[in-house]
């Protein structure tokens, strides 16, 4: 064990095997286990370079990545764990675009931001490597539950609130410029931006809409319906496959969670993962997040702490252990891939080893394609049926269900990693 500092520790965990270790919080008991302790939101730096969470009453931890690397550690590398008191429950967070300058230095003009969500809706923007506030955003009037950068590296930055709006703020001018998307009747709990920056993707918690909008003319453009089953559904996460040609909404019913893949070019649905539970109201999906290459998904639900699927397989590439007491709330792959990180409900981060597939010619080739090509536009070209089907995605088996929550244990084995 090797402690981080006075408020967290690192600990190795092998309780499982996918497991690489573990951040605890040091807490009073008297605050263990009560509201405001949660990590709702987790993130790796552009470079890789840092992890930021969540770690509940208002405190955000900073660590240099890998945690337990001493490279590069000199007069001029700053190393050091930073923490910002928000002073108010943080629900979302997200770090700025990557400063020209590779090295953790606290000189430059450009600073690595962290954005942090409120409960009282004001978003507060950091610099990292000073660990001083920079400037306040204020205009939402309700949680801001989720927060994104483009991958652009421009400083805008989108917000997801629970006042029914997102908002398109321009660091670069303090925030001053304001664009204001309305069309969601409920908590809007989730976004995300294609990689090309041309498209947000937004879904309500409760009004079971998942919305898109034009990143560049700041309107709406549909909502992809279909996607709440016949049982009433709540919406939690939704990401963009890295090429943008696939989007991925995640929704639960007291009877089981659904995983919707989009095309967001046709707002024709690819697929569903279904998973249906014994225990009525006991596997809430909480977020799922696309890999680095796009080849797998991640999962957290209530019951176990991380599944990754690999889009149109019946079976998980990998799930760890049953474990009704996860609370998983979030997660984030690191920018390299190879490590996924997952926020629970008590405070703690867990990082875990994902898999590493090398990605088959086909899939570079269609990854390429896809980042700037639309849907109609591959559909139009005089191509074999087949590779029209492979590089739409519509190769996928509409309706899978996984198989991994069977009732046999001999099966159960089967599905462990």
């Amino acid at each position: 064990m090797c402690s981080t500092d006075g408020n967290a520790e690192l600990q190795p965990a092998p309780s499982d095997p996918a497991l690489l270790l573990e951040l605890k919080t040091r807490r009073p008991p008297s605050l263990l286990e009560l509201a405001g302790c949660e990590t709702w939101s987790v993130d790796f730096s552009p470079d890789g370079a840092w992890f930021a969470w969540s770690m509940g009453h208002g405190i955000i931890w900073v660590v240099a990545w890998p945690l337990d690397s001493q490279e590069g550690q000199s007069e001029t590398t700053d190393r050091g764990d930073k923490s910002f008191s928000c002073g108010q429950p943080v629900w979302g967070l997200a770090f700025g675009p990557r400063p020209h300058s590779s090295k953790r230095t606290t000189k430059g003009k450009n600073p690595l931001l962290l954005a942090t969500g409120l409960e009282n809706g004001v978003i507060k923007i950091w610099n990292v490597l000073t660990g001083h506030a920079v400037f306040d955003l204020r205009g939402h009037e309700g949680v801001v539950r989720d927060l994104v950068f483009p991958q652009n590296g421009t400083l805008t930055l989108i917000s997801a609130s629970r006042d029914k709006t997102l908002r398109i703020w321009d660091l670069a001018h303090k925030g001053k410029k304001v664009q204001v998307l309305s069309g969601h009747k409920d908590w809007i709990n989730s976004c995300c931006v294609s990689p090309d920056c041309s498209m947000i993707a937004s879904v309500g918690r409760f009004d079971r809409m998942v919305c898109l909008w034009s990143l560049r003319s700041y309107t709406f453009i549909r909502n992809l319906t279909g996607g709440a089953h016949k049982t009433l559904c709540l919406l939690s996460s939704c990401d963009f496959s890295p090429d943008g040609a696939v989007l991925a909404t995640a929704a639960f019913s007291g009877s089981g969670w659904y995983i919707d893949l989009w095309d967001p070019y046709t707002s024709e649905k690819l697929a569903t993962l279904a998973d249906y539970f014994d225990v009525y109201g006991q596997n809430q999906i909480s977020a799922i997040q696309f890999s680095p290459s796009g080849l797998h998904l991640a999962i957290v639900t209530d019951d176990r702490a991380l599944r990754i699927w690999e889009p149109g397989e019946r079976r998980m590439t990998m799930q760890t252990r049953r474990d009704r007491d996860s609370n998983g709330l979030c997660c984030n792959y690191h920018p390299q891939g190879g490590v996924v990180a997952t926020g629970t409900r008590d405070g703690h981060v867990r990082f875990w080893r994902a898999p590493v597939s090398v990605p088959s010619l086909c899939h570079l080739c269609r990854s390429a394609l896809r980042f700037s090509v639309s849907t109609q536009q591959i559909e139009a070209l005089p191509l074999p049926k087949r590779i029209v089907e492979y590089l739409t995605y519509k190769n996928i088996p509409e309706r899978l269900r996984n198989c991994g929550s069977s009732s046999s244990s001999d099966e159960e084995e089967d599905w462990e990693s």
